[in-house]
């Protein structure tokens, strides 16, 4: 007779295989068009709250591995706070000002014809080209499975958001912290503009060093200055000594620190002897000549002149140079600029006599004057030897920038302002000692930049962005900061946008009763920096009321590790400087993508991973997967291996699902930890810990560390062990008998915890687990996002861990070798004997489940031994089974052949 249809075998209708891109697509659609969001908004009223707030990627092309790693990290947080029971808040934005946007409209327009349109249409051309790609960026994040609302974005371009940045700079203003000065700032020739330090990256590039001597005036000697940019010393208009530092007198005449003399020996720069000591303070405010145009060149003494390298006199020339301009205002130096918005030498050569020969120089591009200057220096050049150093470059165009001062508009870092008298460097080191970090390294990090960090230029000199803008009384040169005046501006904006200042006279602009005469007054023409837009999104977005954006400050801002001298530098300054508030109350920071070799990834190489591929090939779970699985606080390595490596790991998770399910289908209620059998208590209190585990990782967002911890759990105890010694009862037990739903339902508990531990991350998966759970897992669930977050029981255990995995592990080596010498065919063929008290109060059926043999008793056998082995000195000993095997449930544990077992009997009668 065959026995198989009186077998309980597992069923469930949830696929193997997920066909992920084929199936996503449609459930996120279906969860857009419901718009999950705001559902669970509703399901969290009046919970306790979480706020990320978003920080803007820039609007101009597509999505790129480093977006979609960032989108879906932060997506994995909001929804790990959900799913805690918390009410979260996610508006996405975008920043949508700013060069590179301008740059493609010019690429499309070309240059000429840029110059002929009027302001107002050139940036309706590039508010046309940032909506077109927040458009397209907004579709591929929503492919990722994020959640957020995205039917109410921020985007800094909005006409009530450029008002809000521009009150957050009239807030700065008022607070005194906004100058306008002529300072040193780094300066894109190639972009015609002002740049911040977060707008400059450092690459590689090729400049002369060289060793130059200025003849004292009074002196028989030159003082040798050491420098990489000859093109700066026609404006040099000073030499800075240290004056807490010794200097010698060489006999060829040179005057150097006599710290650095023995390395200008071996760089060959001088190769007299020491024949006196200097006292630089008795050389501060004497003259040396520059070679270059014979204008004085005045001896200073500063502490920024350090003894590492050079010769101990620093060429100051403070229009080219931050610690130049700081010693030069100490000491009234001429802040002599002879170079213009590209980067060539202007009219100032001519004026100020800067060059003896200013023809050849006029026009000519900084750079290229370099070989020029090394002739006309003649005999004063003692060295010069090419060298390839770290040199700051444009972070748009990768064009080494210059430093040249020109008159921008400043938020100061040292001023002393608002309730305490502090300087907003002071008040950022303050905040930061308070915020959390993740990893705690960024603390540091953000510190030390924070730290040396100069005042922020926020002026630039184009044309998409927030105008500056400001009346300049043109008779006095005084800068109009009439709070009515202001507001007057700001109310203009919110209703007609920035464009209003190009396109509207001084008089529309003007508040009416300001008593000023339009006639005395001008525009001022600069633009914000876009970093400024960005550090403003804390007012527009979180304290404007125009978005349901959650909490201010907002619980967490989470961007990649570069953003420690970017946004989270930008928003904390501008919250302070305007508000004296922290925008945040922790900071979390991932790494870059590399590949697999952690090599940088670029078209040239090949080594491109694009979202869109991904999900083509795998669909965004296995993205996210990968996401999870990473550890962030690093570079990110991602490649086809490390995403099939990820692939399976998602397989190993659903298959583990699928088999949950398939074995609790029939299962009606679930029943008290009380009624279990010793196996079913010692999995879930095994799960108990293992997910406390998992959770408190999670807690830290340390996803990677709890998946890994959740893994082993999957693989070795509960597909491993428990899945497997369970079999026998789930297929061949009666329906009812305790111990099958016992351990059905400690299937089913263990079900409900993973869904709702993995929610977060593999939300579509456990969607989908969701549709086809029976009701005693999923409860009053229409879907994921109405399911509770569940608590595992806390169950104690009589089973030694140690103990019963020894003696497992033991027996499987003798059953291996069995079943190599083809002695058996399964383990239900053999019994076990052991004096182990702790196994043999398992009772008969626990007992032989566990080692999955037909049964185990205390009675040695006279049957030949197949095998022995000892654990803690306990005796075990293993023997072919004695009794039949049963034609149903393939133990032996007939009492004669052909018939069933006792409990095969009972199930079928």
């Amino acid at each position: 007779m065959d026995y198989k249809e009186s077998l309980l075998l597992p069923k469930t209708k949830f696929p193997m295989r997920g066909n992920l891109p084929q199936n996503e697509p449609k459930k996120y659609k279906k969860w857009d068009e419901e718009n999950v969001y705001e559902r669970m908004k509703a399901n969290r009223e009046g919970a306790p709250s979480f706020t990320l707030h978003d920080g803007p990627p820039y609007a101009n092309g597509h999505i790129h591995i480093g977006h979609a790693l960032n989108k879906v990290l932060k997506d994995i947080i909001n929804k790990f706070h959900y799913f805690d029971g918390k009410s979260i808040r996610y508006v996405p934005g975008w920043d949508c000002h700013g060069l590179p946007i301008e740059q493609k409209v010019e690429e499309k327009i070309g240059s000429t014809k840029k110059k002929e349109l009027p302001k107002s249409k050139l940036r309706q051309l590039c508010r046309d080209h940032a909506t077109k790609f927040v458009d397209i960026q907004k579709e591929e994040f929503k492919r990722l499975g994020v959640l957020g609302d995205w039917e109410n974005p921020y985007l800094t371009m909005d006409f009530k958001f450029e008002a809000n940045i521009y009150r957050e700079l009239c807030a700065i203003a008022k607070q005194g912290l906004l100058v306008q000065r002529s300072k040193p700032v780094y300066w894109s020739w190639a972009a015609q503009t002002a740049l911040a330090e977060a707008e400059v990256e450092y690459e590689d590039k090729t400049s002369p060093s060289i060793y130059v001597a200025f003849k004292h005036e009074k002196l028989d000697a030159s003082v040798i200055i050491w420098t990489t940019t000859p093109w700066t010393l026609p404006a040099n208009t000073g030499i800075a000594l240290n004056g807490e530092e010794e200097y010698v007198l060489t006999s060829d005449k040179f005057i150097v620190a006599k710290k650095l003399y023995n390395s200008l020996i071996e760089n060959e720069v001088i190769s007299g002897e020491i024949v006196g000591s200097v006292c630089p303070k008795e050389l501060e405010g004497t003259h040396a000549i520059n070679p270059l145009n014979a204008r004085q060149s005045k001896i200073i003494l500063g502490e920024h002149v350090e003894m590492d390298a050079g010769t101990g006199a620093v060429h100051t020339a403070p229009g080219h140079g931050e610690d130049d301009y700081k010693v030069g205002l100490q000491y009234g130096l001429d802040v002599i600029m002879p170079v213009d918005a590209y980067g060539k030498y202007d009219e100032t050569i001519v004026r100020e006599k800067l060059f003896n020969d200013t023809d050849k120089y006029l026009g000519l591009h900084v750079f290229k004057a370099n070989e020029l200057i090394l002739e006309e220096l003649g005999e004063a050049l003692l060295k010069h030897v090419d060298i390839r150093h770290s040199y700051p470059h444009c972070w748009r165009t990768h064009k080494p920038i210059i430093f040249r001062a020109t008159k921008q508009w400043f938020i100061s870092i040292d001023d002393e302002y608002g309730k305490e008298n502090k300087t907003l460097r002071q008040n950022a080191l303050d905040v930061v000692e308070n915020l959390t970090f993740y990893p705690e390294w960024g603390r540091n990090r953000l510190k030390s930049m924070l730290d040396g960090r100069p005042d922020w230029c926020i002026s630039r000199q184009r044309d998409w962005g927030v105008p500056i803008a400001f009346f300049r009384n043109k008779k006095t040169d005084e800068i109009i900061f009439d709070e009515k005046v202001l507001n007057f501006t700001a109310m203009i904006f919110e209703q007609k946008g920035c464009d209003a200042w190009y396109d509207l006279p001084i008089e529309e602009l003007l508040y009416p009763g300001s008593g000023y005469n339009p006639e005395d007054l001008e525009k001022t023409m600069d633009i914000l920096d876009v970093w400024f837009d960005s550090g403003s999104t804390q007012n527009a977005v979180l304290r404007s009321r125009n978005y349901d954006a959650g909490t201010f400050p907002a619980d967490m801002y989470l961007e990649g590790s570069d953003q420690h001298r970017g946004w989270f530098q930008s928003s904390l300054l501008t919250t302070l400087a305007s508000s004296e508030i922290a925008p945040y109350k922790s900071i979390l920071t991932h790494g870059f993508t590399v590949d697999e070799k952690g090599e940088k990834m670029s078209k040239s190489k090949g080594n491109v991973v694009a979202p869109d591929k991904v999900m083509k090939q795998y669909g965004s779970e296995i993205l996210r997967m990968w996401v999870a699985m990473s550890d962030y606080q690093s570079d990110l390595k991602i490649s086809d291996n490390i995403l099939k490596q990820n692939a399976e790991l998602y397989r190993k998770i659903r298959n583990t699902a699928r088999f949950l399910l398939a074995n609790v289908d029939d299962l009606e209620e679930i029943i008290s930890v009380d009624k279990m059998g010793e196996l079913d208590k010692w999995i879930l209190a095994k799960a108990k810990s293992v997910f406390d585990e998992i959770e408190a990782s999670f807690n830290v967002y340390e996803f990677s560390k709890g998946l890994n911890k959740l893994n082993n759990f999957l693989v070795v105890d509960l597909s491993g062990i428990y899945l497997d010694v369970c079999k026998d009862r789930l297929y061949c037990d009666d329906k009812n008998d305790i111990h099958r739903l016992a351990s059905q339902s400690a299937m089913a508990i263990i079900a409900k915890k993973l869904i709702s531990t993995l929610a977060c991350i593999l939300t579509y998966t456990m969607d989908e687990l969701l549709e086809f759970a029976p009701v005693c897992i999923k409860g009053n669930a229409s879907d994921i996002f109405d399911y509770e977050k569940f608590e595992l029981p806390v169950v104690e255990s009589v089973i030694n861990d140690e103990l019963f995995i020894a003696a497992k592990e033991k027996f499987a080596e003798i059953k291996d070798s069995l079943s190599k010498e083809k002695t058996i065919k399964s383990t239900l063929e053999l019994s076990i004997y052991t004096n182990c008290e702790d196994i043999l109060n398992l009772g008969q059926t626990e007992a032989a489940d566990w080692f999955i043999v037909s049964s185990i008793t205390n009675n040695k056998q006279s049957s030949d031994i197949l095998g022995k082995f000892e654990v803690n000195n306990f005796e075990f000993e293993v023997y072919k089974a004695v009794e039949h095997k049963c034609p149903r449930c393939w133990k032996f544990t007939a009492k004669q052949e052909d018939t069933l077992c006792q409990r095969c009997e009972e199930v079928l009668n």
